[in-house]
């Protein structure tokens, strides 16, 4: 009885182990959520999210957490990101590059200035459009 147990035991504690490492392929999924209808129809929002992602502003709350991931999203084309995340980060970004296109050269040169990986995000972009 107790070598069933010990086995249980090791076998959910495998388990727990590999979910919490597939979970860790990903960020986390408390931003799938989150409204974008304003930074979409407010560019007075849309603009100081993008003051803070340059330095430029104060951040908000969520803006720091979306800052902190930038610089390895952008790595790694939004590879950990879920799909719903990447959903958002399009509209979002289509929407700087669309309306305020002075601030999307300023993000793409703090980020990314020797366009290593514009390929790439042009084609992740895009993958929308299909």
């Amino acid at each position: 009885m107790d070598f069933l147990r010990a086995k249980m035991s090791l076998s959910s504690l495998i388990l727990v182990t590999a979910l919490s490492m597939v979970t860790a392929d990903f960020y986390s999924s408390k931003y799938d959520d989150f409204d974008i209808k304003p930074l979409l129809e407010n560019d007075r929002i849309l603009l100081s999210y993008t003051k803070c992602f340059l330095d430029q502003g104060p951040c908000t709350p969520d803006a720091k957490d979306f800052k902190k991931v930038i610089p390895e999203a952008l790595e790694t084309i939004c590879g950990k990101c879920s799909p719903k995340q990447k959903q958002l980060i399009r509209q979002v970004i289509k929407a700087i590059m669309d309306r305020h296109p002075d601030s999307w050269k300023a993000l793409t040169a703090k980020f990314d200035p020797e366009n290593k990986h514009k390929e790439d995000f042009d084609k992740f972009l895009a993958e929308s459009r299909k």
